[in-house]
């Protein structure tokens, strides 16, 4: 009972709201807001403005345990979100929360880190890849975009390869498309840490190489390939030797820093054997065979059988 009624008590949760930019100072009479993270429900539960000293305290009443909770603030038409609170009954103190002036102009966002996971071929001999990205925005302001034409960022993506599906990150699927030979990103992108966005893609069957393009500086590349015996050559390679991941073996490599044009290129052995890929040669043999002995009984027919 008292468990419970802990868990339902109000909890206060109080933080700071900041201006960044070539200095960071208070955010005053800004817009604070609690919000509830569930399946069920999302939504905001409370709001407050800030003080002069940019500080707020909010009251978060009737937490669930399975329920999650952020606190955002809005600043030149940009939300930002704080991380998941741990909310367990007693006061709640938020991390800085910094809100940036936005731009579409600026510093070109770099790509910190490329992470490509290469999955053993599987029972009809495609191959997974899963490519991890971390997007840094070394300027002072939030990059945005105000034509379609012109996203945040963009980066080449393997030729050859299909089926692309947007994974999880700190962009939203929904902020990224993919283009021809291109994955693009129309998410804002603040300065301080790395933003990070995901995709994954198939390898056709048969495939035998994997050629990740490098078209932008990129600081370092990982990767994770479960074909052991395969090639990877780049330039500053390194290798890690094999890596267990949960359960799986994966040959670990890095290299970097990389120039534009600079290639990764990852050669793969042949695709696991089934008996189902020897099924048309079976096929044909059989037909050959056949043909063969249609063949040979056509002549050996007796003359008068000919003749008739």
């Amino acid at each position: 009972m008292l468990a419970a009624q802990a868990e339902h008590a109000p909890v206060s949760v109080s933080g700071r709201a900041l201006r960044g930019g070539r200095d960071t100072v208070p955010l005053a009479n800004t817009w604070v807001v609690l919000h509830r993270l569930s399946r069920d429900s999302t939504g905001p539960l409370d709001s407050v403005r800030s003080d002069g000293r940019g500080r707020y305290r909010l009251v978060l009443r009737n937490p669930d345990s399975t329920s999650q909770y952020a606190v955002s603030v809005w600043y030149d038409s940009i939300a930002y979100f704080s991380l998941p609170l741990n909310v367990t009954g007693r006061p709640v103190h938020v991390e800085d929360l910094v809100a940036f002036a936005t731009t579409s102009t600026g510093p070109p966002i770099g790509l910190a880190r490329r992470l490509a996971t290469v999955a053993r071929a599987g029972a009809e001999g495609t191959r997974e890849v899963l490519e991890i990205l971390e997007l840094e925005n070394t300027g002072a302001t939030t990059r945005v975009t105000t034509d379609t034409l012109a996203p945040t960022w963009a980066g080449r993506v393997p030729a050859g390869v299909g089926q692309f599906r947007a994974g999880q990150g700190d962009i939203s699927s929904d902020a990224m498309q993919f283009r021809h030979d291109s994955v693009i990103v129309f998410a804002p992108i603040p300065p301080g840490g790395v933003k990070q966005i995901s995709y994954a893609y198939s390898l056709p069957a048969g495939t035998r190489a994997l050629v990740l393009p490098i078209d932008q500086p990129t600081t370092e590349v990982n990767l994770l390939v479960e074909d052991t015996a395969a090639v990877v050559t780049a330039p500053k390679i390194e290798s890690f030797g094999i890596k267990e991941i949960e359960q799986r073996h994966f040959a670990a490599y890095r290299a970097g820093p990389l120039a534009p044009g600079a290639r990764v290129e990852i050669q793969l052995p042949a695709g696991k054997f089934r008996a189902q890929m020897l099924l048309p040669y079976v096929i044909a043999l059989v037909a050959a065979g056949m043909v063969a002995a249609l063949v040979w009984a056509l002549r050996r027919r007796p003359a008068a059988s000919r003749l008739s």
